[in-house]
């Protein structure tokens, strides 16, 4: 029996990184491909001690280069793509949303003329819970499937146009799909530009962490490892053509994240420096992932456990995020 064959878009990154390693683990009946373009966020190191395993090949490639995504699609003939791969920095988005359209978008749909034309089981395309724009501070009310997508920056109005796509593909050519849309994930190989990490990694330093505004914007956190569950179970059992919400019911103010890192690592509050809050900064994102738990899944982390995980990993794996922060990764 041939294995299946899997294609990671955006497996040097984060989350994407994450489900690489679950994947190559868990399914040896299952090549993956893991392709990536390697921008500064992109990080192969992270992969290791899975890099020489007969199931698991790096390919870098850039999804919105057209002929080398139909030539590599045409050679392999994937039986999946779990589509990850997206510029996703919000900061950056505000100074270069012109980037973010080009992957964001036009990468997303190359990927798609070339699932079209192949044929595949499924399309998972992993969005975010920002495409529905904010939330005010009322407590018992959730982002659901539902939920109008508002897009609030160029980041979440490109991944909003990408999720359009996806759907419109599903609708006019049927091809199989899922959109996945998950709240803050945190976790280990973070890259440490996003909260969680650049406060870990800013604590241990002794250097100053900034907090936006006043820090009451308030997120849902995600473990990576539940958010990985998340998607396989989608992938294999979830209803072609849905959207399922993937979220932990862990809200926490940007302030109280801080608060508990610094805390753990027995630091001083008087770390903390307050900044001028960014442009367009949603206040409160939560998810009902009701429609999901239904599928069969439930989170496994609280956020005290996960944190205290992540932190912990951090700790001990200083010397993967030291050669991010001085670039030493890039070589």
């Amino acid at each position: 029996m041939s294995k299946q064959k899997l294609l990671i878009t955006g497996g040097a990154g984060f989350i994407g990184g994450n489900f690489v390693h679950y994947m190559v683990d868990k399914y040896s009946d299952y090549d993956v491909v893991n392709l990536d373009l390697l921008t500064y966020a992109g990080d192969l190191t992270k992969h290791r001690q899975i890099e020489d395993k007969e199931n698991y090949r790096f390919v870098q490639a850039d999804i919105a280069d057209r002929e080398a995504i139909f030539a590599l699609f045409e050679q392999e003939k994937f039986d999946y793509v779990v589509h990850f791969a997206a510029e996703s920095h919000v900061d950056r988005s505000i100074t270069d949303p012109a980037v973010f359209v080009r992957t964001n978008v036009m990468g997303t749909q190359v990927l798609l003329d070339a699932s079209r034309k192949i044929g595949l089981t499924k399309f998972l395309h992993v969005s975010t819970d920002e495409v529905y724009g904010e939330l005010d501070f009322d407590p018992s009310v959730f982002f659901t499937e539902e939920t109008p997508l508002q897009p609030n920056s160029p980041y979440s109005a490109s991944k909003a146009s990408s999720d359009l796509l996806v759907r419109a593909y599903y609708e006019t050519y049927g091809l199989p799909m899922n959109i996945t849309r998950c709240s803050n994930n945190y976790g280990p190989y973070h890259f440490p530009e996003k909260l969680i990490p650049l406060t870990i990694s800013k604590v241990l330093n002794e250097q100053k962490v900034p907090v936006y505004g006043d820090g009451k914007n308030i997120r849902d956190w995600l473990h990576v490892y539940d958010h990985c569950a998340a998607i396989d179970l989608v992938l294999h059992e979830g209803v072609s053509g849905e959207v399922y919400n993937v979220g932990g019911h862990n809200e926490r103010t940007n302030l109280e994240v801080v608060k508990t890192i610094i805390h753990t690592l027995d630091k001083s509050e008087d770390l903390i420096k307050f900044v001028a809050d960014r442009l367009g900064h949603d206040k409160r994102y939560a998810i009902d992932p009701t429609k999901l738990e239904k599928l069969g899944w439930k989170p496994t982390y609280t956020f005290e456990t996960g944190i205290a995980q992540t932190i912990q990993w951090y700790t001990a794996n200083a010397a993967w995020w030291e050669q991010i922060l001085s670039g030493e990764y890039r070589k």
